[in-house]
């Protein structure tokens, strides 16, 4: 089992990577591979729907995006913590996971998903709402826990204090690693369940 973690903060040794490290602990103990994306001051690009990806599977971007597109096509499951900006995740982390998503052309159906949002104070609940979306779309099961999936601490390290959030981060991984586990077996038990075709309606008449 692989687990690709994208660590959406501009500081490396900030406070999502201590969340991200919470999860690393259980991942590691339950036998699951760990692969780290780390977005730091990296420039990534927003999606322009210039549809070149629809006909090269590729984005139009040489950047970071597609090669993590292909860590993330071999994964059984991604988390994605981000900081909070003003009231949602930092514009670099979505705009890598729009692009990330869109441009991928694998299936992405029953990859487990996870998010977590770290702020001072506020926006942590419409930032984890916004990260699962990427997920639910895409027909990937979300991994719970106790509480939301959030954070709380400004200074880099200070969530140190914030043993709820931590604890919280463990429980995820954990439920996570049930969920991969669980769906593998179903799989190789049952199949995936019928596929049907994509059927786009809009509502301008």
């Amino acid at each position: 089992m692989k687990v690709l973690m994208i660590n959406g903060s501009p500081r490396l040794h900030g406070n999502c990577n201590m969340l991200m490290q919470e999860m690393i602990t259980i991942f590691e103990k339950e036998g699951v591979e760990v692969d780290k994306f780390e977005l730091g001051s990296k420039t990534i690009r927003g999606c322009m729907a210039c549809g070149y990806c629809h006909e090269h599977k590729e984005c139009v971007f040489k950047d970071e995006v597609n090669d993590l597109a292909k860590r993330f096509e071999e994964a059984d499951g991604l988390v994605v913590l981000a900081p909070v900006y003003y009231g949602s995740a930092n514009g670099s982390v979505i705009s890598l996971l729009d692009r990330l998503f869109y441009s991928s052309n694998f299936d992405k159906s029953f990859k487990v998903g996870a998010a977590f949002a770290v702020a001072r104070r506020a926006g942590t609940t419409a930032t984890f709402d916004e990260l699962n979306k990427y997920f639910t779309i895409n027909q990937m099961p979300i991994a719970s826990g106790r509480y939301w999936n959030n954070g709380f601490g400004r200074e880099p390290l200070q969530i140190e204090k914030d043993e709820e959030g931590r604890q919280n981060a463990r429980i995820v991984a954990r439920n996570m690693v049930f969920l991969m586990k669980a769906i593998k077996d179903a799989k190789d038990k049952y199949g995936l369940p019928e596929k049907e075709a994509i059927t786009p309606t809009h509502f301008i008449r």
